[in-house]
């Protein structure tokens, strides 16, 4: 078996190679490459030490970037390698970061500290494929399986829960039962770990193609970073439209929104205050008022605690709190949905809306109406309306002319915005400075 490692990986191999070091690419790159993937990041492990490999790689930059880990960086051909000296670990007190790191003379130790078996394999030209734990063949079958001990690996750092869930999500593999195990056991531990590196395990699962099966097979383990996510299972809606409880609608939404992280981020939160809003009414049927607005606050306290990007925080909770409102396909109401939300978040609102409706009971789709409304959006915008004050046919500087000034300018701008809108009056400047004067 040959991998194709690109030219300035395989010249740092060489080098390394021919200063009487053993070396390999590892991780990772090994693992996609043996998927048929193209590896976003190559790293290499290596018998020599910091100090070696500046020595080995002569004409080669590199950095020093984590030497109490025995890591540096070489910069070859534009191409930034992490170079890791052959390692074991101590104890881990904080459920995340080796108390120490010793350094190893054989590949197979350093493999024998990765977190899962597709993880721990290493590839040179000189020796083929180390697989000591099994990793080709768990990637055949499809399966997740922790190196070792499961427990022992998730208590010694609780964000490889995260990252397995990650790794099954994106690949589309299943948890071997001993690893998934092992994760529900040590999920007590996640929030002890940095709100930042839950982030950053979170969003890019939640836009994996496999993200629905993970959080459906693993939902208790969600809850521990997002308890917002628990009050949704298996509560029953009580109500003809629905055919799930909150739980499966939300998932079944989740099918149908494209995987960006932000969409995704909003279906999985866009009922989450069903339960708490839910009333019967005197014919049985349940209802949850408000809940929209409710679940809106809900998301913002999520995305804030797990210390979201603010744009991103923003997006989520402004399409949750309009995603019940009703958007017709009218002229007069697409301006004005134009105006308080945008081109993008409306377009993306209406999407919101289809990927609900289709996790809806089958007897009650409305997916044309939305279609359509996506359809009437296209055809005004082609003919470059305007719906805030950037279309507007009169400026600011033009009310400062007429004696405007301070917020009286921006109250009238709104108000010749409401007026185009409206249909009282053109978009042209004499007609709006006439609208003005009476």
């Amino acid at each position: 078996m040959i991998l194709d490692i690109p030219a300035p990986a395989r010249t740092v191999l060489e080098q390394l190679h021919n200063a009487g070091f053993a070396a390999y690419v590892v991780g990772g790159c090994v693992r996609d490459s043996l998927l048929g993937r193209t590896p976003g990041d190559w790293d290499i492990t290596t018998a020599a030490r910091p100090e070696q490999v500046h020595e080995a790689l002569a004409g080669i930059t590199v950095v020093d970037t984590g030497l109490q880990h025995g890591t540096v960086t070489a910069v070859a051909e534009g191409m930034r390698l992490e170079i890791t000296t052959f390692r074991t670990e101590g104890t881990y007190s904080d459920h995340r970061r080796p108390d120490s790191v010793t350094f190893a003379t054989t590949v197979e130790e350093d493999l024998s500290r990765r977190d899962f078996t597709v993880n721990a394999m290493a590839f040179s030209p000189e020796t083929g494929l180390v697989d000591p734990f099994g990793g080709q063949n768990d990637l055949k079958m499809g399966i997740l399986r922790a190196v070792g001990e499961p427990q022992k690996r998730f208590d010694e750092d609780a964000l490889r829960i995260l990252r397995g869930l990650r790794f099954a999500a994106r690949l589309g593999f299943s948890i071997e039962e001993a690893t998934a195990a092992a994760m529900e056991a040590q999920k007590h531990l996640l929030p002890a770990l940095a709100a930042e590196r839950i982030q950053a395990e979170l969003l890019p699962l939640l836009g994996a193609p496999g993200a629905v099966e993970v959080l459906r097979q693993h939902r208790e383990i969600f809850t521990v970073i997002l308890p917002e996510l628990a009050p949704m299972f298996d509560f029953d809606q009580q109500n003809k439209h629905h055919l799930y409880d909150v739980w499966e609608h939300t998932l079944h939404t989740l099918e149908h929104i494209a995987p960006q992280p932000d969409l995704r981020l909003v279906m999985l939160l866009h009922d989450c205050a069903k339960p708490a809003r839910f009333t019967i009414d005197f014919r049985g049927d349940g209802h949850f008022y408000g809940h929209a607005a409710e679940s809106a606050r809900l998301a913002r306290q999520a995305l804030e605690r797990l210390r979201c990007p603010k744009e991103l925080t923003e997006r989520v909770v402004r399409l949750i709190h309009y995603h019940d409102h009703d958007i017709l396909p009218t002229r007069k109401s697409l301006l004005r949905w134009l105006g308080k939300l945008g081109e993008d978040d409306l377009r993306a609102l209406l999407h919101i809306k289809i990927a609900d409706n289709l996790g809806q009971h089958p007897r009650y789709l409305r997916v044309d109406r939305f279609r359509a409304t996506l359809a009437a959006l296209d055809a005004l915008l082609a003919e470059q309306p305007c719906f805030d004050r950037s279309g507007l046919a009169l400026k600011g500087g033009d009310l400062v002319a007429l004696g405007y000034a301070g917020p009286a300018i921006g109250r009238a701008l709104d108000d010749l915005v409401r007026a185009v809108i409206d249909g009282r009056v053109e978009n042209q400047k004499d007609a709006l400075l006439t609208f003005l004067r009476q």
